[in-house]
């Protein structure tokens, strides 16, 4: 009986994760070995063409490479920036209310706000750089039309806006830690860099899987800032996954290539984080 009371408790978010995830990605499987009927016609099961077509589209070649790229450039960034922010935020500065305001502020704004706020900042001739650039007496650039920059540009706005996110889970974790190991430690001699390094980031190291894995997830998900910053451009130099797949499906209505791409997205998040947890939770948790 209390099996039974166990299960009708958990059947409503079971109900909820069936129909919102599990259904919508076997749906989404099914769907990639067919290519959608025009004009009503039924849909054509093509097996594994959407598949192959992967490895000759040098589109998706471009946009895989970028996200990698990203997600390289944002995760090491993001975590670093998270990881000092609250180590400043908790040493018991003057105006630390104010500091955690300042860190905390670009996560609540809405994403298209970051967007047109970081725009500004980019755009060529008089936005906030260049009138630096000028003051200083250095050449305009072209921050988010050259391809050699529009990457960086978009890798920057991510970590502004990731960075005080992943400072409060930080800040959490620092606020657990028991100060009498602070006090053992200085008993013992040991300066401040050492009980940080030896000790503290140590014990950080649970908080910082759980955000190793958001930050992952963040990076192969980031679509809205490239709807107002570059659009993928120029010539697809800032193009992501999950961007060219908004493409793909909803401007060039191809809805089972598009299902395709959505697989192969899955499947780097799966083996991402198959990898995070199979391998770093022993090292986390000195199994």
């Amino acid at each position: 009986m209390r099996t039974i009371h166990a299960w009708l408790l958990l059947l409503p978010a079971l109900a909820f994760i069936a129909a919102f995830t599990h259904y919508p990605a076997v749906n989404t499987f099914i769907h990639s070995f067919f290519l959608d009927g025009r004009g009503g016609a039924p849909a054509q099961f093509v097996g594994l063409e959407h598949y192959q077509y992967l490895l000759e589209d040098e589109v998706f070649r471009k946009a895989l490479v970028n996200n990698l790229l990203f997600a390289s450039g944002t995760i090491p960034l993001s975590i670093g920036l998270a990881m000092t922010m609250a180590f400043l935020v908790n040493a018991g500065l003057a105006g630390q209310s104010v500091l955690r305001l300042c860190y905390f502020v670009p996560t609540v704004l809405p994403m298209i706000a970051v967007a047109n706020i970081w725009l500004f900042f980019y755009t060529p001739e008089y936005g906030l750089l260049e009138q630096i650039r000028g003051a200083l007496g250095l050449a305009g650039v072209n921050w988010l039309g050259s391809e050699s920059t529009a990457l960086p540009c978009v890798i920057a706005v991510a970590v502004w806006k990731d960075a005080g996110f992943f400072m409060i889970f930080y800040l959490a974790a620092l606020q657990q830690i028991p100060p009498s190991l602070a006090e053992a430690a200085m008993l013992e001699g040991a300066s401040r860099l050492y009980y940080y390094r030896r000790v503290v980031i140590p014990l950080l190291m649970p908080t910082t899987l759980f955000v190793l894995v958001n930050a992952t997830i963040n990076a192969f998900r980031m679509v809205d800032h490239l709807f107002v910053l570059t659009q993928g451009g120029p010539n697809n130099a800032s193009s992501l996954l999950l961007y060219y797949i908004y493409e793909v499906s909803f401007k060039y209505w191809d809805t089972g290539y598009g299902a395709a791409l959505t697989m192969v997205l899955l499947g780097f998040l799966a083996l991402a984080s198959i990898g995070q947890f199979g391998f770093l939770d022993r090292k986390v948790h000195y199994r």
